[in-house]
């Protein structure tokens, strides 16, 4: 009897004929950071393009990426584990360790509007959200592959009916369940009921034929006294005995007698022998070959045994409940401050019993990238993201500090997302009129008065002119100078008129008088142009116009966020940096990071005193080629050693001019990109024929 699961939103009519099916649009990922790449491998990439896997850590929405990963993976993928949000009253903060000082930051609008999608509906929203997970990652699931969902008691038997409806009920091969602590007391006493103390891991394959490597776990002391109790005498190695024969039928020679030391030994009635016989075999072939071995107990005159000594036993193989892996622990290394980490040994048990070295392991839900650590270190290739920012930050670092990590790349979806918004939201037909929509929406959200007759001035708030980039392509300088040029030659102009001229109201936008206008632009991009805040702050500067560039949040994609106004948008940070050169190095130093401190408590703020406190991490390209960031050097906080180096160097082999490109990110995990051009050229020397000239001199400029 087949039993569905039925809830509100899950078919797109009354009468249940059609199921509401997840959302399939393909967009191409955009790779905007190389890690670990050597410069042969990067030059072997530019030649004749990837060539070799690169493991991927993408920052995004998984109802984007997972359709966009279909045409590549789809049917691909040897190994699914999935995490999701499952506790009611989960948070996305995280404790953030300052000089010294802790202090909690909040989760971001994009992490709480996506757990208001999950759970926005109640237990509605969440099985749709699940529903539609499941499909797209079954699609993904190889014909061989396993998928384990991990879950608590609130949520998990709502969702193994989901799992059972598009898995199928005969795929469910385990209900799996992890004690992850010892007791829970206090509060619970007072509710009179028992404690949790243990969480849901589902296992699903996508047919009967599936990858699997049987596990195993230590044998219990008990056991070991009870059942290895014997010590060889010369070696000291601890055996147990077992019984060479066995009831049943007779094949073969497995009921004649068997010579050891001499002596003939016969069967009891209704017994043959039990021993494991090598290809070709005889009984007595076998027991010979396990004398030599010295693995036969044998007395005259007593049955011979089997001895099993312990150092080569497997241990007890791996059962439904796991009460030996404890969660990772406060000193311990593995710990991140990351809310809901998980043992690096609970993905170690599950991606060697489901997986194979070479094989494809995916995580949709990265948090701190336990699983893509430790598919990194058993060899697996994988694929991770996550929604939040710091998350993708962390997993960075953690990867970073594997030895010998293989190179890989950090993706997201970029413009194609915002494009492909764009024309849902605003028309596909009209592209002015889209743009125009598209214009009036953000000055809505940023809450400013929309301007008309104006290329590049599509705003006014507070007496300062706003301008708002396109979903295409970043701001650029030649934009900030057509801004400049616009509101100089045309909109000072226009509201330049004598008050008795023309009617004040007539001249200027509603709610502003003529003496609100200041020399003010404010200029809202998706993505800027590398530099363009230090650069062209600097130019407005000279012209007398106070500049200020401000990122448009991903969050205006998502219509929930934007009816419950939760839209900020926060200015740049500026990076310092100091060059110098010496005969072919080149020295790099830090000198000055000025962050965004909007998500910093005031207490917090007053309390740091040092710029390079805010810097978590910051890492060089010594050769950026305007394709993407490749990490050459970098330097980063752990917990082990919270010190940040603020200078690096590195030196040229060949001529030429490189742009060096230095990548900062913050201890919220916004990054900020600084470029330098570096001319390097070789020197002119009196030298015979023979002589090579290979002295180097740089310039920076």
């Amino acid at each position: 009897m087949s039993v569905e699961l039925i809830w509100d939103g899950k078919y797109t009519d009354k009468e249940r004929r059609q199921k509401r099916a997840p959302l399939k649009l393909a967009l191409p990922f955009q790779t905007v950071e190389t890690i670990n790449e050597s410069v042969q491998e990067r030059q072997r990439s530019l030649m004749f393009g990837a060539t070799e896997w690169r493991n991927r850590l993408i920052w995004g929405d998984k109802k984007y990426i997972l359709p966009s990963l279909l045409p590549e993976f789809a049917g691909k993928v040897n190994l699914i584990y999935i995490d999701p949000p499952f506790d009611t009253g989960a948070n996305f903060s995280f404790q953030v360790e300052v000089e010294g000082e802790q202090f909690t930051k909040e989760p971001s609008i994009i992490e709480q509007k996506a757990y208001r999608d999950t759970w926005g509906r109640g237990l509605d929203s969440y099985l749709q959200w699940f529903y539609e997970t499941a499909v797209m990652l079954r699609e993904l699931l190889a014909d061989d592959g396993s998928i384990y969902v991990h879950l608590d008691w609130y949520i998990a038997g709502y969702a193994k009916a989901v799992m059972d409806e598009v898995f199928g009920a005969d795929n469910s091969r385990n209900e799996l369940i992890w004690k992850r602590q010892t007791s829970k007391g206090g509060a619970f006493e007072k509710l009179a009921q028992y404690g949790r103390i243990h969480e849901t891991i589902y296992f699903y394959t996508k047919s009967t034929t599936y990858t699997w490597n049987q596990q195993f776990t230590d044998y219990s002391q008990e056991h070991l006294d009870k059942s290895y109790k014997h010590l060889e005498a010369i070696s000291g190695r601890r055996f147990s005995l077992r019984d060479l024969t066995a009831a049943g039928a007779r094949k073969g020679d497995s009921g004649k007698p068997i010579l050891i030391k001499g002596e003939q030994i016969n069967l009891p009635n209704g017994r043959h022998w039990a021993v494991g016989l090598n290809q070709g075999e005889t009984v007595q072939e076998a027991v010979d070959r396990l004398v030599s071995e010295g693995k036969i107990w044998y007395e005259k005159g007593r049955m011979p045994r089997l001895k099993l000594f312990l150092d080569e036993m497997p241990g007890v193989p791996l059962q439904s409940i796991w009460t030996d892996l404890l969660p990772v622990q406060a000193q311990s290394e593995e710990r991140l401050n990351y809310p809901t980490q998980k043992p690096e040994a609970l993905f170690d048990r599950i991606i060697k019993a489901s997986s194979n070295g070479g094989d494809l392991v995916l995580d949709c839900f990265c948090g701190s990238g336990t699983t893509a650590a430790v598919a990194e270190k058993l060899g697996r290739h994988w694929i991770t993201c996550d929604l939040g920012r710091f998350a993708i930050h962390t997993a960075r670092k953690r990867l970073l500090s594997i030895t010998d990590v293989k190179p890989f790349e950090v993706q997201n979806l970029g413009k194609y997302e915002r494009q492909a918004w764009q024309k849902d939201e605003f028309g596909a037909v009209d592209a002015e009129a889209r743009v125009d929509a598209y214009n009036k929406f953000i000055l809505e959200l940023y809450r400013a008065e929309k301007l008309n007759g104006f290329a590049w001035l599509h705003g006014l708030k507070s007496g300062r002119a706003v301008h708002v980039g396109s979903v295409d392509s970043p701001v650029t300088l030649g934009d900030v100078k057509a801004i400049l040029l616009e509101w100089r030659k045309n909109f000072v102009q226009s509201y330049a008129f004598r008050r008795d001229d023309v009617a004040e109201k007539e001249i200027t936008p509603k709610g502003v008088t003529l003496n609100a206008l200041n020399a003010a632009i404010d200029i809202l991009g998706w993505e800027f142009a590398l530099d363009l805040n230090e650069t062209a702050k600097q130019q407005a500067q000279e012209a007398g116009v106070d500049l200020r560039f401000l990122t448009i949040p991903r969050e205006v994609l998502e219509k929930k966020a934007v009816e419950q106004g939760d839209i900020q948008f926060f200015e740049l940070a500026a990076l310092s940096v100091e060059t110098s050169v010496k005969k072919k190095r080149l020295d790099v130093k830090l000198t000055n990071f000025i962050a965004p401190l909007e998500y910093v408590p005031q207490d917090a703020r007053e309390k740091i005193t040092k710029w390079e406190a805010w810097i978590d991490y910051w890492a060089v390209d010594f050769d950026f080629k305007g394709d993407t960031f490749h990490n050459q050097w970098q330097s980063y906080r752990t917990r082990k050693n919270k010190k940040l180096e603020t200078k690096t160097e590195w030196t040229y082999t060949e001529a030429g001019t490189y742009n060096v490109q230095i990548k900062v990110i913050d201890i919220l995990g916004n990054d900020t990109t600084k470029t330098v051009e570096v001319e390097i050229k070789c020197k002119s020397h009196d030298v015979s024929v023979q002589s090579v000239v290979s002295d180097l001199d740089m310039t920076v400029r």
